[in-house]
């Protein structure tokens, strides 16, 4: 039985190169055939990573004697066997066919769209209307896009269990990541070009892949996708009446206790990725065997332990709502942040009553989860808030100071205290849920500080990068006169007149308009190699969770600690808006991402 390599989430090197899809079908079958015959020896019960991927593809292509140029079609298949039979298990109803625009007729195509997407039957002037056909005729979800990030949002909505693809090469390699990140079945085929215009692809192959149909496999891959979805189904707002009931649910619209207990509800239901009650809620399953990652009937977490990963969420939304009156933020889940909707006051309040909830959602359940562990739960909560706190504190401090120089380390430790303990929580709620925590305080401690480090870090790219999210104005932590991780590193790097520049420009003393100073301040940053220095940090404590994650016991805490390494540290490249496609946004409680 081979297993995938131990690397656990080292970047791969640039790929450019080996994106070659041979020109030969002879070749293409190949290479299909023998990735099939490679992959029987593959242990399909452990979980997939990328660099693990690619040292397949390496090996097999040195086995055969083929060009290193075919990597990425070979990686391609070679994943299409590790999950065919999983793949072709799963109802087709519970299955999405993701298609490119690409491959419609480029000379104009004639189909319409409807609610569903492109209607292609009354055309059929393309090979999209073929597979778009017989897919739906099968009971497949069609979607005809690109990008992954509406793909993982129907995934984790609960109505999709796996997917067959259709894309380009370089599109593969974004998703890849994601796609076993999340161990979500996945078969695809690779268009035979790049050029996203009239390309082409091997027609049978695609419809091999549509129509797979197989009992189920003795062995499934691990996944978190059924952690993922209680997570994100705590907040839809049936389930999170009947865990959290409201008080005033039967008052009128216009009472305003009971307005102000909708405003409540609905921001804490508002977006994010839910990865903190996620943390809390997959940390409760390791300890418990890891029954939930190996199917969706072993999901068997109780309304007491819910309430605990429910609280976790609404210190979270909490400190969202005042950390944005601080800052003045104009955007948060790609809408007005709620002091702009409602006022500072309502906005102070709502964070206020928040808080409240979070440590009720604890201590009413006290006497289901044990006096002791609810105690130490509420002491964990209360000490994350401290620290949250003093590192807002220490934040708002600077901002008010007239002097705004500022060390990388006097930053990170402020990263440290705001973004850390949230994560803390999180995992050591979990733990504690599930038996005596006394063991994993250290490590949970460690573990968390750097990791939240290094996420506060690529969260300072975003706002240089812009997106769909939260920052929907590309350098507000300027703008806004926030302590950053950049603006230390370029302060330390830069000297003499640049030096004095940029310190002007964040004291508010600089001459140039607000709209031309951004622009100025990215120069400055990227003359003193802030970025990559950054870069440089992020791997540093991305390695440091690792090597801690290694030592830990058992094997199901270990492997989530990795995973989520992997998936908070991911730095997705900036994608254009998507429209979310009607039968999405019409039937599926979506989780902003």
């Amino acid at each position: 039985m081979v297993e995938a390599p131990a690397e656990k989430s080292k970047k791969p090197n640039p790929t450019a190169h080996l994106k070659t899809v041979p020109e030969e079908r002879v070749m293409r079958d190949l290479i299909r055939a023998e990735a099939f015959q490679f992959a029987k020896s593959i242990d399909r019960s452990k979980q997939m990573t990328k660099p693990a991927l690619l040292k397949l593809g390496e090996e097999l292509l040195k086995q055969t004697g083929l060009d290193q140029q075919y990597l990425g079609f070979t990686v391609v298949a070679i994943s299409n066997e590790f999950w065919r039979e999983q793949v072709s298990a799963i109802d087709f109803k519970r299955r999405l066919l993701l298609l490119p625009h690409c491959l419609k007729n480029a000379e104009g195509c004639p189909a319409d769209y409807d609610e569903f997407g492109l209607d292609c039957r009354k055309c059929g002037a393309c090979e999209v209307a073929d597979f778009k056909t017989k897919a739906e005729d099968l009971g497949y979800k069609v979607l005809v896009s690109e990008g992954t990030p509406i793909v993982l949002k129907i995934i984790v909505s609960g109505h999709v269990d796996a997917i067959v693809g259709v894309a380009c090469l370089n599109v593969l390699e974004k998703a890849i990541d994601k796609i076993l990140l999340a161990g979500i079945p996945c078969v695809a085929a690779p268009l035979l070009s790049s050029n996203c215009r009239s390309t082409s692809v091997d027609n049978d192959w695609v419809f091999d892949l549509i129509g797979l149909k197989t009992a189920p496999p003795e062995k499934v891959t691990k996944t978190y996708v059924h952690l993922m979805r209680a997570s994100n189904k705590m907040f839809e707002e049936a389930e999170l009446n009947q865990l959290v009931p409201r008080q005033r649910a039967k008052g009128a619209a216009t009472d305003p206790l009971t307005l102000h207990e909708n405003i409540s509800y609905d921001w804490l239901m508002q977006g994010g990725k839910r990865s903190r009650p996620f943390i809390t809620l997959a940390a409760y399953d390791a300890l418990n065997g890891g029954k939930a990652t190996l199917s969706a009937d072993g999901v068997d977490i109780s309304d007491s332990v819910k309430r605990a990963a429910l609280a976790i969420e609404t210190f979270h939304k909490a400190s969202l709502v005042h950390d944005d009156i601080e800052d003045d933020d104009s955007y948060r889940y790609g809408q007005a942040t709620l002091h702009r909707q409602y006022g500072i006051g309502t906005a102070i309040n709502v964070g206020d009553y928040l808080i409240g909830l979070g440590y009720r959602l604890v201590s009413r359940d006290r006497k289901t989860l044990g006096a002791e562990t609810a105690a130490d739960i509420l002491d964990k909560l209360a000490d994350a808030h401290l620290k949250l706190s003093e590192g807002q504190g220490a934040e708002l401090l600077w901002r008010d100071a007239k002097d705004k120089t500022i060390s990388a380390l006097e930053a990170m430790k402020i990263y440290a205290l705001k973004t850390s303990p949230a994560f803390e929580a999180a995992l050591y709620s979990g733990v504690r849920l599930a038996g005596p925590a006394d063991q994993y305080e250290k490590m949970i401690t460690d573990f968390s500080r750097h990791l939240g480090v290094a996420f506060q870090i690529l969260n300072d790219f975003k706002d240089w990068e812009g997106d769909n999210d939260n920052k929907l104005v590309a350098g507000q932590d300027i703008l806004a006169g926030r302590p950053t991780l950049l603006l230390a590193l370029a302060l330390e790097g830069l000297t003499g007149g640049d030096r004095e520049e940029l310190l002007a420009i964040v004291q508010g003393e600089h001459p140039r308009q607000a709209q031309n100073l951004v622009p100025r301040v990215r120069q400055l940053f990227t003359k003193a190699d802030v970025f990559e220095k950054a870069e440089k940090l992020v791997e540093k404590y991305r390695a440091r969770t690792e090597a801690i994650a290694d030592a830990v016991e058992p094997t199901e805490l270990r492997e989530l600690l990795y995973y989520l390494v992997d998936t908070v540290l991911e730095r997705a490249e900036p994608e254009a808006p998507q429209s979310i496609p009607q039968f999405v946004s019409l039937t599926l409680p979506l989780v902003h991402v």
